[in-house]
């Protein structure tokens, strides 16, 4: 079953956050826009490519209202000592979200449940509304890093679709584009 505009499950959690344990839960992500994003494992090889490429476009996910959360199986205690000891991790200023139960790595469908990463999630982004509810998925394999560039991008269109009913946002779409309204006479004429 796809999890498109699906309501996150009720969760609590606990992250590591602006130098301190916070606790985090699915109340978190409501009223606001959220990204998700799920990474293998702290002290690895590709996650510091990727939480620090967010954590430089940090400000232009806050312009848009959005939080990001960063979500491993790891405990909020080893996601503090990475912080601490990596320059690469310690520029993140978001919440870094321990998921030792994996209750949040099976509820988004990105727990590896067999094999040598047995336990580990694979790499799942994911764009929640205000309301909680799932707009973007993205699961991959854990040897293939993410673009938070491109992910800014989606961001944009689910909040431009959300704000504009009736409208639609073609490939490539860019703030400030045409986009489309689905109609009986756009069939066939792209």
């Amino acid at each position: 079953m796809s999890l498109i505009n699906t309501t996150i499950i009720p969760f609590k959690a606990t992250a590591y956050h602006n130098g301190k344990f916070v606790p985090v839960s699915d109340e978190s992500f409501k009223g606001k826009w959220s990204v998700v994003v799920f990474y293998p494992a702290d002290f690895t090889f590709v996650c510091p490519t990727e939480l620090g490429d967010l954590a430089d476009n940090y400000a232009e996910f806050q312009k848009l209202g959005v939080e990001i959360y960063g979500v491993s199986s790891d405990t909020h205690f080893t996601h503090k000592a990475w912080h601490d000891t990596s320059d690469t991790i310690g520029k993140v200023q978001y919440p870094l979200i321990g998921d030792p139960n994996h209750q949040l790595s099976r509820a988004f469908q990105v727990l590896i449940e067999e094999g040598e990463d047995a336990g580990l999630a694979y790499r799942g982004t994911f764009v929640i509304d205000p309301e909680g509810k799932i707009k973007t998925a993205e699961i991959h394999d854990n040897g293939i890093g993410r673009d938070a560039s491109e992910l800014l991008r989606r961001v944009k269109a689910a909040q431009y679709v959300a704000a504009h009913p009736g409208e639609v946002c073609p490939a490539k779409w860019e703030e400030g584009a045409a986009t489309l309204t689905p109609s009986f006479d756009l069939v066939g004429k792209i």
